[in-house]
């Protein structure tokens, strides 16, 4: 026996039709959206099962979803699973303070505080993914981890104070992604 077609409530064809066509959804929503726009349009289980590329009962369980609980029955039930062993806010917390000097870093990377916490980077990733956290994106100063920096710094201090007699001093500074259009103060 033929199902009969999906009624669809008030204004979700207007939300499954484009979801069913977009390119930046879940592709398992996107294909269950289109389950339900086909269906709506008098299509057979079995004849969506192949359009889509899935099972027959598979077009009947997400029907009946959609039926019980409208667009929201599309998505994924919480699974129980195995509990997560990592403490996403211990990694969290771990990133936040500085690296030690002997890595010769200012900040740390997913793969450096792996090795440190002893866990995957995937894992480190996904923590920083789950609280927004970008250390690389950090907007306070960073130290320079060179031994030499303070010697380096007091001779370009000392040829600006004391250029040596017919000499130019020039000081050329490469920052990313940063470019002086205008100058700030009159030359």
């Amino acid at each position: 026996m033929r199902a009969a077609p999906l009624v669809l409530r008030d204004g979700d064809r207007e939300v499954l039709t484009p979801l069913a066509r977009s390119k930046s959804v879940r592709a398992d929503l996107a294909q269950r959206a289109r389950m339900m726009v086909l269906a709506a349009e008098g299509e057979s289980n079995a004849q969506i099962a192949r359009t889509v590329g899935v099972s027959r009962p598979t077009v009947i369980l997400w029907r009946s979803r959609y039926e019980q609980f409208g667009t929201a029955g599309l998505e994924d039930e919480l699974r129980s699973g195995r509990p997560r062993k990592v403490d996403h806010a211990a990694i969290v917390t771990a990133t936040l303070a500085p690296p030690p000097k002997n890595l010769g870093v200012t900040h740390w990377s997913s793969r450096l505080l792996a090795g440190r916490l002893k866990i995957s980077n995937t894992t480190v990733a996904a923590a920083w993914r789950e609280y927004g956290v970008k250390p690389w994106r950090s907007e306070t100063f960073k130290f320079s981890t060179d031994p030499e920096l303070v010697a380096k710094v007091t001779d370009i201090v000392r040829l600006y104070l004391n250029p040596p007699d017919n000499a130019i001093v020039l000081c050329v500074d490469e920052k990313s992604q940063i470019q002086a259009l205008d100058r700030t103060a009159p030359m």
